[in-house]
This record gives C-alpha cells, structure tokens and sequence, in this order.
C-alpha cells in the first residue's frame, strides 16, 4: 500500500485542502498508515502531476489553500489497487524481538518495556471504545455501505487491541512469576 491510496481514499470521502486532509488523516487513516504532514504535501504534489487528482476552484483567488478531488484517473487508480492481491501482512514488530533476546539474555529486564506497551495498547483500546461508543449515538445508519465496513475497521482494531492486552498480561504474568521463583530459589 502506498500514500497515494491512501490519500486517494480520503479524498474519495471527501475533497479537502492539504491541511484538513492531514487532520483528518490524523484521526482516522493515521490508526493504521502512519505519515508526516510534509509527506502528504509531497504525496498530494505528485499524485496531481500524474493526474488522479486536481484542485477546485476557491471563492477566494488570492488564498494559497487549495481543496484537492480525486479525478477519473484517479479512480481508476484506486480501482486497479483495490482488485489487486496482496498477500496478508505479517506481524513485524520489535518489541518480538527484544522478548526473543530476553528469552536467550534472562533477567526480566524487559518487564517494563511490556507494561509500557501494555499501557499504550490500553489506551488505543479506550480510544477506539470512544470511537464507537460515539459514532453508535449518532445512530448512523447502519444500511449505508460506507458506514457498516468504517465500523467493521473499527471492530477489528478494538479486537486488534484486545488482542495485544490479553497477550501483554499473560506474558507479564509469565515473567512475573518467573522472577517470584527466582527470587526465592
């Protein structure tokens, strides 16, 4: 997956300028596709030279601000994407690494690296618990399309993370007890 999808998915839900596209980015997109506002301006700069999207016209002539919209080529770009293969991705993540050096090293000097991810997963999860507890009091109309797979996202993040808790707290646990043992042996 590159930005340019990314981005062409954004403004498929809707044309925004630089700005609001990297707060909404920010917001949504961000939980999954990490970017820095200098490269979606980079990203929107090239994505206009190849033509899969263009600016609208503003009120104001004199503004520097421009509304981007994805364009025909655009779409047809994103269409290739989506019915492209891929193959599923795999869990690339340091922090099993450093548990395999532990592993080999002892010493439970890794337990507070786990309980600062522990931490961090929790407050996704929360985070995303709000997501949904307010989008369900909107009472968004569960028939739209758009809207029941912007939930299915949601869900499986809020698995994703619950996920990571139940594993961090039993590894924890693990190590804990471990060094219990150790400790009075």
């Amino acid at each position: 997956m590159s930005l340019a999808h990314v981005l062409l998915t954004s403004l498929l839900e809707k044309p925004s300028t630089g700005i609001e596209l990297a707060r909404r980015f920010d917001r949504s997109m961000g939980f999954f596709w990490n970017a820095t506002h200098q490269q979606i301006y980079r990203e929107l700069k090239q994505m206009l030279e190849k033509g899969w999207i263009s600016t609208l016209a503003t009120d104001d002539s004199d503004s520097r601000k421009k509304t981007y919209q994805v364009v025909e080529q655009g779409r047809e770009e994103l269409q290739r994407w989506v019915a492209q293969q891929d193959a599923p991705s795999k869990l690339r993540d340091e922090l099993m690494v450093k548990l395999r050096a532990e592993a080999q090293l002892g010493g439970a000097t890794i337990l507070p690296e786990l309980r600062r991810h522990l931490d961090l997963h929790q407050a996704q999860y929360t985070l995303y618990r709000h997501i949904a507890q307010r989008d369900q009091q909107k009472k968004s109309d569960k028939s739209d399309r758009a809207v029941m797979i912007q939930h299915k996202i949601l869900e499986l993040g809020i698995e994703f993370e619950h996920g990571w808790i139940t594993w961090l707290e039993d590894v924890i646990q693990i190590l804990e007890n471990q060094e219990l043992e150790n400790q009075s042996t």
